[in-house]
């Protein structure tokens, strides 16, 4: 697991904690899950790149560091990914955005892909890849495959819970894609869900069963 980074700030398992509670409203789950993104954002954008522009103080007039954001790409998996989107634009309001759509076959377990939209010259972009769960892998890897087909400069994965098998699942598939996450969980179930995990995170954002 040397490519996987662990976020454990004070604060995000603060609030990752009241997320895995049972008894989180839709409303506080979305607020929090908000609130944690843009915690996350600070780690994940760590390295980003950054210009030079000449700005005026109240003094004098100097060259300072900015931003990039245009050269950065937040990649939502669909629907879930959107409930971390929202945060990590909170931080960096100038990133392009891209969305895939996979879906979990129940009998398989594969990831099946039912939409895909990306800004333009993705080859000179970085990609930060968004979903809350990164559970038996199989989204991620066929996400990251796919984002691999436009040669972008670099790619990381951010999610907030993880397992080993998960981690494992990735790391095989593209050891060249480092795992942002708060918490790595014990295990699987037989349904592919997280243990002891906060549920189905795309339901709980969207008040949906």
């Amino acid at each position: 697991m040397s490519n996987v980074h662990l976020i454990d700030h004070p604060l995000v398992q603060h609030k990752l904690t009241l997320m895995r509670r049972k008894d989180a409203s839709t409303n506080s789950f979305r607020r929090l899950l908000n609130e944690l993104s843009m915690l996350m954002a600070y780690e994940v954008t760590r390295d980003m790149a950054m210009q030079d522009i000449e700005i005026e103080t109240p003094l004098e007039t100097m060259k300072a560091k900015v931003i990039d954001g245009k050269k950065l790409v937040f990649v939502s998996i669909l629907r879930a990914g959107t409930g971390i989107l929202d945060g990590m634009l909170s931080v960096v309001p100038g990133a392009r955005v891209g969305h895939i759509g996979l879906y979990r076959d129940p009998k398989t377990l594969t990831a099946v892909e039912y939409y895909f939209k990306m800004p333009s010259e993705m080859n000179e972009r970085d990609i930060v890849v968004v979903d809350p769960m990164l559970a038996t892998g199989n989204s991620a890897v066929a996400a990251v495959e796919r984002l691999k087909e436009l040669q972008p400069k670099s790619i990381k994965f951010v999610c907030l819970l993880t397992c080993p098998e998960g981690v494992k699942t990735m790391q095989a598939a593209h050891p060249d894609v480092p795992i942002y996450t708060a918490a790595i969980d014990r295990e699987l179930n037989d349904h592919g869900y997280i243990l002891p995990g906060l549920g189905d995170a795309g339901d709980r954002i969207f008040g949906t069963k």
